[in-house]
């Protein structure tokens, strides 16, 4: 990419270094012969022509030192230790010497403390060094010569021991030199002026790769940082390339002829020559003399722009310390180069309207979410608002998290943007913070847009999180029956999707085999809210499936209970509890009843009592004789289980409500209730049976022949031969005394039978007989005294006279 085509910024403010506490420039670097530049642990490190070394620390302050007899031609300042390792000169010819100096540590001069001296000959040959690399391990040093020689050292570069040599050829002179570690392996970068190549310095035979076929010139290389991953780069006149150890990376087209090669905290710095020179003026103000001019570029690679670019005076170097950019110019200046502020950049770019360039700015600064998530909310209201809604939503679902939700979908309401909300809807569920009300929103989205498909994807997917029971409700409201039975049985919601099949679909047979499927507890509470709407309209399927669950009910689908973690303890239900299921389907209620009573040995009395009283209500209608013969048989059958032995006055009602005869007096008599028995056949004027229910029943209950006497004795037909038989049967049986039978006949009626009964009186002894008569003259109503010519007279007599007479008698 040409850097022509890059955006162009100024997110640098350049000003000249400043004496500590003045307005005026620094001007203690005007005198130096500067020979070489370096920079790390807090200095700015100079050496000159003359053999010295000179640091400026933070306060601006000159510190100076004698380093070589004749000049300095390298310098290394370490960025972790406080050490400086120097190339030069002690005497004339090149005779390059290297030495190790140690800042912290003074000699007894003062200076600083030369901890380690070598001569710097990779041969037998002395020859001139181009370039120096340090690893900040102090384990690892390279130097490389103009003869393409590369001497790397290891061990403790501090000192002479344990530091192994080796000496590495090339057919080109070096030109850069840089160190990189990849896990446990240490790699050397060499470019030459013909070839890029990676050594293995960390194995003994330093095993070699070459990268490229073309190198560069001497200080046109160096060493990203991790915004690029620790790339070697290094800049041609044509483009700028960057290099992993094993192989060649990207390329920039950047053209210009290449002075200096820099980077900076994710930036590349690149110093080219002007081909323009500069005119300026001498102090005669006669002649003009033509200036070099270099640019300084500052590239953004990570973000496809150009953060600075401007023109320099002949640039000695550039140099990064204390968070800032320094320029050494030909006339000995020292310009600062001070990066703006994120937010200052940011604003830079909001108001050229570059929020992609915005954004990926704030990602390499490391913005946090917050301030990324307003940017993106600058950037969908700027798109918003030229009328680019698609693009917008975009921008808005990377705020989803940090801006209300409302914020949006207010916008895309409003614009009737469904498309467009209907994306961040679905964004807002996928990231799982979306509400009821927002998942009511995308349903209502998608059942106004019609799209089936996107319908299907949302609900039918685990990864969308949302609200189901809201979902179903929405399905439902808007007739998307399909998908909201799908979502019901997905996640067992039992009753809306009996809801739906029963009130939506009608589909009662599917409503019925879902009930089937679920477990015992389920099922049973299910049947007890829909069984009546299933008997209406499947009374078969229905029962059939009342009766498993009052049995021995277990799930259609084992997987189902499996799924749900249940077991059912309980297994039956009470069959009394689905009566009212039957309220209008009185065939099926009864052939569900006599299921129960068969298969189950003890059913609910209400099972028991409900089928008395349909079968009941059969044989009163019934008037088949045999079909009606039938009835009684079952019907006597079931009072003769015994199992209304605890419970007989329900049956008993029952049976006196549908005046069944065999019923009543079989329970009459299961209750000992002979009386009764006897006086239903009285009320029923059934005189053969009220004299064979005495005979069966007068030895249990006393009083029964009494009765039986005294019924008889009122009747106004004539029934003389069953008050005979009644009187055979007491007078043989001894079962009552015959004055209390004269009584009682004698009281109930004034007949010639009871005139006849008063005559056959056995004599009583006299005490019984006068109690007796004295009670009858008590009893005895107005019609006896005036139909009975004997008893008048009776009572018309003494007391005294009253026993005479009843013994005469």
């Amino acid at each position: 990419m040409a850097f022509l085509q890059w955006r162009r910024f100024l997110f640098f403010d350049k000003d000249q270094v400043k004496q500590e506490g003045s307005a005026s420039p620094l001007d203690s670097l005007c005198d130096l012969n500067i020979s070489v530049c370096s920079c790390g642990k807090g200095h700015l490190v100079f050496g000159d022509l003359d053999g010295n070394v000179h640091t400026l620390n933070r306060n601006l302050q000159l510190q100076s030192f004698k380093a070589y007899e004749l000049r300095v031609t390298h310098l290394y300042q370490l960025k972790q230790h406080n050490l400086i390792v120097s190339v030069g000169e002690d005497e004339p010819g090149v005779n390059p010497v290297v030495k190790v100096w140690n800042l912290d540590k003074r000699d007894k001069s003062g200076n600083p403390l030369c901890c380690r001296i070598f001569r710097a000959i990779p041969g037998n040959k002395p020859t001139e060094v181009t370039c120096l690399a340090l690893h900040e391990s102090l384990y690892f040093m390279a130097i490389g010569f103009t003869d393409g020689s590369v001497m790397s050292m290891k061990g403790d570069i501090t000192k002479d021991r344990h530091c192994k040599t080796q000496v590495h050829e090339n057919s080109s002179p070096i030109t850069g030199l840089a160190f990189r570690q990849v896990g446990k392996a240490m790699y050397l970068f060499v470019v030459t002026t013909d070839d890029v190549q990676s050594l293995n310095v960390s194995t003994k035979d330093c095993a070699r790769v070459q990268l490229d076929q073309h190198g560069c010139a001497v200080r046109c290389s160096a060493l990203s940082d991790l915004s690029q991953d620790n790339q070697f780069v290094i800049a041609r006149n044509d483009c700028v390339y960057l290099y992993q150890p094993d192989e060649r990376g990207p390329c920039f087209a950047f053209e210009g002829e290449k002075k200096i090669v820099h980077w900076y905290r994710g930036f590349l710095v690149v110093v080219t020559k002007d081909s323009k020179g500069v005119s300026r003026v001498n102090a005669a103000g006669l002649d003009k003399d033509s200036v070099d001019m270099n640019i300084l570029t500052i590239y953004d690679l990570g973000n496809k722009l150009i953060a600075y670019s401007a023109p320099f005076p002949d640039v000695l170097d550039v140099l990064a310390e204390w968070g800032s950019l320094y320029v050494v110019t030909g006339d000995r200046k020292l310009m600062a180069l001070q990066e703006r502020d994120t937010q200052t950049k940011l604003e830079m770019l909001f108001k050229k309207n570059l929020y992609v360039l915005a954004i990926n700015l704030a990602k390499t600064q490391h913005l946090d979410s917050d301030d990324l998530a307003d940017i993106f909310r600058q950037y969908g209201d700027h798109l918003y608002n030229k009328g680019d809604h698609d693009g917008a939503i975009q921008q808005y679902i990377r705020t989803i998290g940090k801006l209300e939700p409302s914020y949006v979908i207010r916008k895309f309401l409003d614009a009737q943007r469904i498309h467009n909300l209907t994306a961040y809807l679905q964004a807002l569920h996928r990231q799982s913070l979306a509400n009821e009300d927002h998942t009511t929103l995308l349903l209502n989205c998608y059942t106004k847009l019609k799209d089936g498909s996107k319908l299907d994807e949302f609900i039918k997917t685990r990864e969308v999180i949302f609200d189901v029971e809201t979902a179903i409700k929405v399905l439902r409201q808007a007739g998307y029956f399909d998908h909201a039975l799908f979502l019901a049985e997905r996640d067992q919601q039992h009753e809306w999707y009996l809801k739906i099949q029963l009130e939506d679909k009608k589909d009662y047979q599917r409503a019925l085999k879902y009930i089937s499927k679920l477990s015992f507890a389920q099922a049973e509470s299910n049947m007890k809210r829909y069984g009546k709407c299933l008997m209406q309209h499947v009374p078969e399927e229905t029962t059939n499936l009342l009766r498993r669950l009052c049995t021995d009910y277990k799930a259609a689908s084992a997987a189902n209970m499996h799924e749900e973690g249940l077991v059912d303890d309980v297994n039956k239900g009470n069959a009394e509890e689905f009566i009212h299921i039957f309220a209008n389907n009185r065939a099926h209620l009864k052939e569900f009843l006599k299921h129960m009573t068969e298969v189950e040995p003890v059913c609910p009395m209400g099972v028991y009592e409900t089928l008395l009283e349909l079968e009941l209500r059969d044989w009163v209608r019934e008037d088949d004789p045999r079909l009606k013969l039938e009835l009684q048989n079952r019907l006597m059958k079931l009072l003769r289980s015994g199992v209304f032995s605890n419970d007989i006055d329900k049956a008993l009602i029952m049976c006196q409500m549908h005046n069944f005869k065999d019923g009543v007096l079989f329970l009459y008599e299961k209750a000992h209730l002979y009386q009764q028995v006897v006086q239903y056949h009285m009320d029923n004027d059934d005189y053969a049976h009220v004299i064979e229910s005495c005979k069966k029943f007068g030895d249990k209950e006393s009083g029964l022949w009494e009765q039986v006497l005294g019924y008889f004795a009122s009747k106004e037909e004539n029934c003389k031969q069953y008050i005979m038989e009644v009187l055979e049967h007491i007078d043989s049986n001894n079962l009552m005394l015959p004055l209390l039978a004269f009584v009682i006949s004698a009281h109930e009626a004034v007949t010639e039978v009871g005139v006849a009964i008063s005559k056959q009186v056995i004599l009583l002894p006299a005490n019984k007989a006068q109690s007796l008569c004295l009670d009858l003259a008590v009893d005895i109503d107005q019609k006896l005294l005036k139909e009975s010519s004997h008893l008048q007279y009776v009572v018309a007599l003494s007391h005294h006279d009253v026993v005479a007479v009843v013994l005469q008698l």
